[in-house]
């Protein structure tokens, strides 16, 4: 993982993207979440936002916190890819939160933030259910 980071660092684009797929392959969510944002921004690879959501949905589901606040943006404020839905931005943003760490204090914030935002347009029924599907979430390995 440090190879692929120090690549990436170096903007060598082809062996970060070469080795982050070694390590998404094997299951690495982290790996899957780096890689998933090289798909969104086109670095090193076509920007393609289906791959990029595939990855960050396997991230997430796994319970790492960058690639559920990422699908949770995806889903509340992306490009269209999956389908805008914000019952489930809520749930991963919500999952987000509650997971991330004091060293990922900018990310948090953002988070809090943008789980805000989704509330003002949401229903109470809608925001229940998200809370409700965050709380039956389990992490799969």
């Amino acid at each position: 993982m440090r190879t692929a980071a120090g690549a990436y660092e170096h903007k060598d684009m082809a062996t970060a993207v070469r080795l982050w797929k070694i390590w998404a392959d094997r299951g690495n969510a982290e790996a899957r979440t780096l890689l998933g944002a090289m798909y969104w921004s086109g670095d090193g690879v076509p920007r393609n936002h289906h791959e990029t959501a595939r990855l960050y949905l396997l991230a997430a589901n796994q319970g790492y916190a960058r690639a559920q606040n990422d699908i949770g943006f995806m889903l509340g404020f992306g490009e269209g890819v999956p389908p805008r839905d914000d019952v489930e931005a809520y749930k991963w943003l919500t999952l987000a939160i509650e997971r991330y760490t004091d060293k990922n204090q900018d990310r948090l914030e953002q988070a809090k933030r943008d789980l805000a935002t989704l509330a003002k347009r949401m229903t109470r029924a809608q925001i229940a259910e998200a809370e409700r599907r965050a709380k039956a979430w389990k992490p799969v390995p």
